[in-house]
């Protein structure tokens, strides 16, 4: 790095609601990164003109040296960058509306439809090919970058960047575990602290929480407070959340019923699932293809009014920022740090902080493969994560990181490759998928609904099946 308090990070997807305020937020606020430089790119001029200004705003209110670059093509704003982080998406939210609705006229039930099924296949293929494109242009511009991908399905795009450009140095990132959060969270179901407890240094050492499997696909394999097993209770929190669930609150479809399954999940495996909104999806429980009733209905489908709605929410608190409607004194109270750029600072001022963070096990798991792309605790700094020691992931639960691992490989492998016959072979080792004429009806169907966004070669390789 140039200068370790000076570095240059760009962020690729600027526009991305779910990343690029916080990003402006950390970049400002933080004593280690702002006397650096943020550059924003997007292709979508009038987002970048708002995210440009909004940044500009704040590093004014914040009175900070931190210098603001945009631009529409990341070519012109790589050279010299420390960090890249890529979190772009074409038009998500239609997409994946598109990706739900086919797949379930033909028995797949996606909530979310980005990471697995047919909806996490198409997803990849959508944008992994722009990533790789990214990827060559950093390989010659600025070798020496991190590049952190913070886009679905991370694990894909990730284990693709790690598989085929290996001299790159990079890892990919998932928001659910963003720490000290989500050990604070865990350590209030337990009862170790009160809810509403502040974070403290004694939960690093007495509190030993250890998390692990395919991104989205995590498990509690280990919960002791001082020597203690606490799982119980933390399963225990699922279970009054079961008997106090009512029609209040978030009712989306990956919201919905999450204390339900994950209790009904711990009691059949032993393990709390620490991702249900997500990992509901990844088994085939709650698919409805059962001949007798369930407590817990089958899945919803992802919805694309509830997020177009959350998106013109985050823009309009945007515009009000921008227009003087809301102060920008109130940004630094509105906001907060993300996970991505709280492990650059992390990196940067070597502050010795433990993340999730998804990249290969390297015997974290011990009975999982070391190339194995998986979400762990990492210690991070300049010279990249290094996982710490998990344990062993239980049976059941192995064959079923397993065929995720499967199914994610042959997808990155096939759109690298553009490979119809290692694309339709991924979608067939799926744990969502019942039928092979039915899986080919999607992808038959998918193909021809999304062809705007898809390169040309899937439509000639598609003819030959």
């Amino acid at each position: 790095m140039r200068d370790r308090q000076k570095p240059k990070v760009v962020v690729i997807g600027a526009g991305s609601l779910f990343f690029g305020r916080q990003a402006i937020w950390q970049m400002a606020y933080s004593p280690y990164l702002n006397g650096g430089t943020l550059a924003l790119v997007d292709k979508d001029p009038a987002r970048l003109e708002k995210m440009g200004r909004l940044a500009e705003m704040v590093v004014a209110e914040a009175d900070v040296a931190l210098r603001i670059e945009t631009a529409s093509d990341w070519r012109d704003v790589l050279p010299g960058a420390d960090f890249v982080v890529l979190s772009f998406a074409a038009d998500t939210v239609r997409y994946r509306g598109l990706d739900c609705a086919i797949s379930e006229k033909y028995g797949i039930r996606m909530c979310s439809g980005d990471t697995i099924g047919p909806g996490g296949i198409f997803r990849a293929m959508r944008e992994l090919p722009l990533i790789m494109d990214c990827i060559a242009d950093i390989e010659r511009l600025c070798p020496a970058a991190w590049v952190i991908n913070y886009i679905n399905p991370s694990a894909v795009n990730g284990m693709a960047i790690a598989r085929f450009a290996p001299g790159v140095k990079s890892f990919a990132l998932c928001d659910s575990l963003h720490m000290p959060h989500v050990k604070l969270h865990y350590a209030q179901w337990a009862g170790i602290i009160e809810d509403g407890g502040e974070w403290n240094d004694d939960l690093d050492t007495d509190f030993d929480l250890r998390i692990a499997g395919v991104n989205h696909f995590t498990w509690m394999l280990k919960a002791e407070y001082q020597d203690r097993d606490v799982t119980a209770r933390i399963a225990e929190t699922l279970r009054r959340g079961v008997v106090s669930e009512t029609m209040d609150g978030d009712r989306s479809a990956k919201a919905i019923h999450n204390d339900a399954i994950g209790y009904q999940l711990y009691e059949i495996f032993g393990y709390v699932p620490v991702c249900v909104s997500h990992t509901k999806e990844y088994v085939r429980f709650y698919q409805g293809h059962g001949v007798l009733l369930d407590e817990i209905p089958p899945l919803l489908i992802w919805e694309m009014d509830t997020r177009y709605a959350r998106h013109a929410a985050m823009w309009q608190q945007v515009d009000d920022f921008i227009s003087g409607a809301r102060p920008i004194s109130e940004f630094k109270t509105a906001l907060g740090p993300d996970h991505a750029t709280d492990i650059i600072e992390s990196m940067v001022g070597g502050l010795d902080r433990a993340f999730y963070v998804n990249t290969y096990n390297r015997g974290a798991v011990g009975n999982m493969a070391e190339d194995a792309f998986l979400e762990l605790l990492c210690d991070v700094d300049m010279a990249g994560p290094r996982p710490r020691p998990v344990g062993e992931m239980p049976r059941g639960l192995r064959g079923m990181q397993e065929v995720v691992l499967d199914t994610h490989e042959l997808t990155a492998e096939a759109i690298v490759k553009a490979d119809y016959g290692l694309l339709r072979r991924a979608l067939m080792t799926d744990p969502l998928t019942n039928s092979i004429a039915d899986a080919d009806v999607i992808l038959r169907e998918l193909l021809a609904a999304e062809r705007d966004a898809l390169p040309d070669h899937w439509y000639a390789g598609a003819a030959a099946f």
